[in-house]
């Protein structure tokens, strides 16, 4: 454990933060007061700031329903969380959390996104605007959608991402829109009502609907759909564990999801670079960088914990393994080669002159919008929104065309809509 330093506290009193309980407030002796602006920010009682690398920028507030612990965490501009904990992670300008909220690792909250009271999440990633209702378990996802505040991808209240299976593997994590349009944010937005859950790995589609009250099991990559489910059956069956219903659909998934990474660091490293300045400082971009990096570092572990589970079962004992789609023997024999292709995976720049074309037009972008980004964003025309997404579609392709090369059962599998 961190051990507190009153003096820091009295630095940052001294520099403009307004602190109205200084002995209730715990600052880290690791932390860096130069990380932590005097600009408007408020600490109210009860709060814990830690880690050296723990960022705060103007205008945010800590704890004004509940106290919040800030662990190593990337704080942008005017961002307001109300209570709770929040531990390696990003939050971008104008992010808000309602009281009770449990953020970890691998999290990154994109310009104006918003969480409601008592929402978990780790290994979450929201573009701009996308809003999460109270009392909602939302990890392992990543969810875009939406132009502006008014019309925003939104997930419902008491809303569930299962993102742990009866067979004790986490490679569920769920792909909601995409990041080659998503970032564009020209995309219709997709709503996930309340009351329901969808059990991972899932890939949607933007306009999706889901109605309150439902659990989503599958893929739908078909525009502008209403999933609603009907009431239940019960049941009582036999159950064994280690069933594996859908491998290929799990595996494809996967690799879907981590190449849309790779595609999200290109952004950051290419065009979210170009809008460093004193409201995006380089160490905002770098926590980006950083806890993108996680995000890739867990998928393919995760993914990593799948194959082995059945590469046990295959040596093993066949009697605990069902699959509907089984591999082919052997299935542990390909796992090294694809490993290291998705960890050199982040290294793949796509199509350097349609990149290089669409890098122009965004740095004038910048010039012009005085490198406000998110005004540059949504002032780039179709056609040049068009020309950025096809060079990131082509690294999610890249990747995922390499990947089913290796594994010769995913070759005929579907990948991202086209754009």
């Amino acid at each position: 454990m961190v051990k507190k330093n009153k003096a820091l506290v009295q630095i940052l009193i001294d520099k403009g933060v307004r602190i109205t309980a200084p002995e209730s407030v715990e600052i880290g002796g690791d932390v860096n007061p130069n990380r932590i602006s005097g600009d408007n920010v408020v600490i109210h009682p009860g709060c814990k700031v830690s880690g050296q690398s723990s960022l705060i920028l103007k205008g945010t507030r800590l704890g004004a329903e509940g106290p919040v612990t800030v662990v190593d965490c990337q704080i942008g501009r005017n961002v307001d969380l109300k209570g709770g904990f929040f531990q390696n992670a990003v939050l971008l300008d104008g992010v808000s959390a309602g009281s009770g909220a449990h953020v970890r690792e691998g999290t990154i909250l994109e310009e104006g996104a918003s969480i409601a009271h008592t929402v978990g999440l780790k290994q979450t990633i929201l573009f701009p605007f996308v809003t999460l209702g109270s009392l909602i378990n939302f990890c392992d996802c990543l969810m875009t959608g939406g132009t502006d505040r008014k019309n925003h991808s939104e997930v419902g209240s008491s809303y569930i991402h299962f993102n742990f299976t009866p067979n004790q593997d986490k490679a569920t994590a769920s792909l909601i829109g995409d990041v080659p349009r998503g970032v564009m944010l020209k995309q219709a937005p997709i709503f996930l009502g309340g009351q329901g859950g969808m059990v991972g790995p899932c890939r949607l589609e933007y306009g999706t609907v889901i109605a309150a009250g439902t659990i989503n099991r599958n893929d739908e990559l078909r525009p502008d759909r209403l999933i609603f489910g009907g009431v239940g059956r019960s049941g009582n069956v036999p159950f064994a564990a280690r069933q594996y219903h859908g491998i290929k659909r799990i595996l494809t998934n996967n690799i879907i999801y981590i190449a849309n990474l790779f595609a999200l660091g290109q952004w950051y490293d290419q065009v979210r670079s170009l809008f460093v300045s004193d409201v995006f400082p380089l160490t905002l971009l770098e926590g980006l960088q950083e806890k993108l990096n996680m995000a890739v570092d867990e998928r393919i572990e995760r993914l990593g914990e799948l194959v082995h589970i059945v590469a046990e079962q295959e040596t093993g004992s066949q009697d605990n393994l069902t699959l509907s789609n089984p591999l082919p023997e052997g299935i542990y024999d390909w796992w090294p080669e694809l490993e290291s292709f998705l960890k050199t995976g982040r290294n793949r720049v796509g199509d350097p002159a349609l990149r290089d074309s669409f890098l122009e037009t965004i740095c004038k972008e910048s010039d012009k919008n005085g490198k406000q980004y998110l005004q540059a964003i949504t002032g780039l025309n179709s056609d040049v929104a068009e020309m950025g997404t096809h060079w990131l579609q082509g690294i999610v392709k890249e990747v995922t065309n390499g990947a089913f090369q290796i594994i010769p059962i995913l070759r005929a599998c579907p990948t991202t809509p086209s754009p």
